[in-house]
């Protein structure tokens, strides 16, 4: 059967999304560009603005089962291409990983997979002659692709051979699979709400996990759920809402976050009834920040610097400050699927040295007896617990106070043997793999000695 005449975007249903998908794939895979810029901001897609919100989420999916699966991808195709995936034409291969990502594990007809998959590569001069090839490999996946995922179970081949060698080093080999298959799973929505969580839970359909995070599996665009437009909540992820609350209790105390956008724990400690300074260096995401805390209706001063350089106007100190360090984000990979395969190991050793140089930076800030939360969302220990451990041996003018589990809802899991806290995806599970897990953060809770 002759594949099918290709026809323009406007003419067929869910193909605009597909080529945008494309598109995308290509940029992470061939330009290292990351999804954030090129689905949000100024360097976005251009083809994004005409897309409907249901194709627009169609989009996303898309991309990021296809990377979040991507290993598993090249196993599958591999055992059905006799001479591999063709390196002559981006867009064959993100055509095949589009294709095989939506017979595998997304809810399309395996028709319809193949068909737009063809029209993908027809559209495009250099990919045009692999059209047939692509037909009869997607036809060949819906037949065989079941059986090809059997043979690849267990393996966790959707993480980047460098960072499971890691994790392996550093967690063991049990549970540095158990952090890979956590990292397979489509993220949940989390929600941090100002006030009655069971409410919140319910209207949403979702439920209150033990720290106070609303979780629902709710997908499509947040705007139009409730209470978004009112201001009763903001997205965070149930990890990421923990750094903030280790400062205790803020009312009335000055409160610098640094590295501060796009902004949940700003409006946490806004929320709490602190008088925060927001430090970011990032103009576009600083209005982020500002529209979300509007839309909140928190308020907090916000300042465009790079906080390691950063000198506030009150000489004075602050109560207390949260460093939310830039790092390598491997905590964040079923979030943001792309970060695996844009990293590497290169990555870890320059960004410590910004994480080393931000923590002594925001050291320096505090008053006597004030509280530092220093965090990142890595789950590399040179990004957290050895920047921590340098910083304390170089200084005695720190001090770390340890963190309790009462303080993190009692999951004693979280807090290490010293006193700091550290999630891993795989834990909080639950009996719905869809429910279940966390993002991977590392804190450790300072003193300025009085």
């Amino acid at each position: 059967m002759p594949p099918p005449r290709f026809a323009t975007p406007s003419e067929v249903p869910g193909l605009a999304a597909r080529r945008i998908a494309a598109d995308v794939i290509d940029g992470v895979l061939h330009k290292h560009r990351t999804l954030d810029d090129q689905l949000d901001g100024t360097g976005a897609h251009p083809g994004l603005k005409h897309l409907a919100d249901r194709d627009r989420a169609l989009m996303r999916r898309l991309v990021a089962t296809t990377l979040r699966r991507l290993g598993t991808l090249g196993h599958v195709l591999s055992r059905l291409l006799d001479r591999g995936v063709p390196t002559d034409a981006p867009r064959a291969q993100s055509a095949l990983l589009i294709g095989a990502a939506q017979i595998l594990w997304m809810d399309v007809p395996d028709h319809a997979a193949v068909d737009l998959s063809v029209r993908l590569v027809q559209a495009d001069r250099r990919a045009a002659k692999y059209a047939g090839l692509v037909n009869a490999v997607l036809r060949r996946c819906a037949r065989e692709g079941t059986a090809l995922l059997d043979d690849a179970q267990g393996q966790p081949l959707d993480i980047a051979p460098w960072l499971l060698k890691r994790w392996i080093d550093h967690y063991g080999e049990a549970t540095a699979k158990d952090i890979a298959a956590a990292l397979g799973q489509e993220p949940s929505l989390d929600l941090t709400v100002k006030s009655d969580p069971p409410q919140w839970a319910t209207r949403l359909h979702g439920e209150v996990l033990p720290t106070g995070t609303v979780r629902t599996l709710l997908h499509g665009s947040v705007t139009v759920l409730p209470g978004f437009a009112e201001g009763q909540w903001w997205v965070q992820d149930a990890a990421a809402a923990l750094p903030a609350r280790l400062l205790g209790d803020v009312t009335g105390k000055t409160i610098a976050d640094l590295c501060a956008a796009p902004g949940g724990k700003t409006a946490q400690l806004a929320h709490g009834g602190a008088r925060v300074t927001a430090v970011d260096r990032s103009q576009a995401r600083m209005s982020r920040l500002k529209d979300n805390m509007t839309r909140l209706q928190l308020v907090a001063e916000t300042v465009v610097a790079d906080a390691a350089e950063w000198q506030p106007a009150d000489a004075g100190g602050f109560d207390g400050i949260l460093v939310d360090a830039p790092c390598t984000s491997t905590g964040t990979i079923r979030r943001h699927p792309d970060v695996g395969w844009l990293r590497s190991e290169a990555d870890i050793a320059s960004l410590s040295g910004l994480q080393a140089r931000l923590l002594s930076r925001a050291a320096g800030l505090l008053k006597p007896g004030g509280t530092l939360v220093y965090c990142t969302c890595s789950l590399e220990p040179e990004e957290g617990e050895q920047v921590v451990e340098n910083v304390l041996a170089a200084t005695t003018e720190l001090r770390r106070i340890p963190i309790t589990p009462g303080e993190v809802a009692g999951l004693t899991e979280l807090v290490t043997p010293v006193g700091d806290l550290r999630t891993l995806p795989c834990h909080l599970p639950h009996q719905d793999p869809r429910l279940g897990g966390l993002d991977g953060f590392y804190a450790a809770r300072l003193e300025r000695r009085p």
